[in-house]
């Protein structure tokens, strides 16, 4: 393996845990409009960016004319609602092991950076609460390029923000198949998949992947870091 310059790691699902409460807004945000999605059919959606997830969804449901002029405005209640989910609700937290990992790679000279399906608003409620402005090296949201997930934008955004020039001594880690997808496309040398938070281990592993994992406190292994 290249020597890593940095881990670029997902947020909901993957860093933070929030009892499927990314999977609830939406549907609560659809809902509010008189369409009612199943969390299976959410969870497939996961990680794009929110506005492309709420257009396939309506796609899916047959309301493109009724509600696709509407998108708009259907994420910005979910903005609101995801705002004040992120900063109240009593089930977030991180993911166990997550700020030991962050500590783990900045010890070692790899810069830590968070990317997310999200919009900025959204991701700023999210450090606020779980205190990790200082625990990472940078962060970046959907809404802050031109694609989101599956393209590589974000990724390519953050190696030109942090002054890195090869991909393929950047890890890649997320809970999706837009995550694996997103670090295929930017050409990321460790492609890490986690298992279990929305998608199978089957539904993984039909994504380009380079490791799969169960938990992310098995991260340090894949990567080499073990040890104190």
């Amino acid at each position: 393996m290249n020597p890593l310059e940095m881990v670029v790691l997902d947020m909901a699902g993957t860093t933070l845990r929030d009892d499927h409460g990314v999977n609830r807004v939406i549907r609560e945000s659809l809902e509010a409009v008189g369409l009612s999605a199943d969390p299976a059919e959410v969870n497939r959606v996961m990680g794009l960016p929110k506005r492309q997830a709420l257009s396939i969804l309506i796609d899916l449901h047959g309301r493109t004319h009724d509600l696709g002029p509407r998108v708009e405005e259907i994420h910005a209640d979910l903005v609101e609602r995801s705002v004040a989910f992120y900063s109240t609700d009593p089930t977030i937290e991180e993911v166990e092991g997550a700020s030991d990992l962050f500590q783990r790679l900045r010890a070692r000279g790899i810069r830590v950076a968070l990317n997310t399906g999200f919009d900025r608003r959204i991701t700023e409620a999210i450090l606020d609460r779980l205190g990790w402005r200082d625990r990472v090296d940078a962060t970046i949201s959907s809404d802050e390029v031109e694609r989101g997930r599956p393209h590589p934008d974000m990724i390519q955004a953050l190696m030109k923000r942090l002054g890195l020039t090869e991909s393929r001594k950047i890890a890649k880690v997320g809970d999706t198949p837009a995550d694996l997808g997103e670090g295929q496309a930017a050409g990321c040398g460790v492609n890490v998949g986690i298992v279990g938070p929305t998608h199978s281990r089957a539904e993984l592993e039909a994504c380009p992947h380079t490791h799969l994992i169960g938990d992310l406190r098995e991260l340090s292994a894949v990567l080499g870091l073990a040890g104190p």
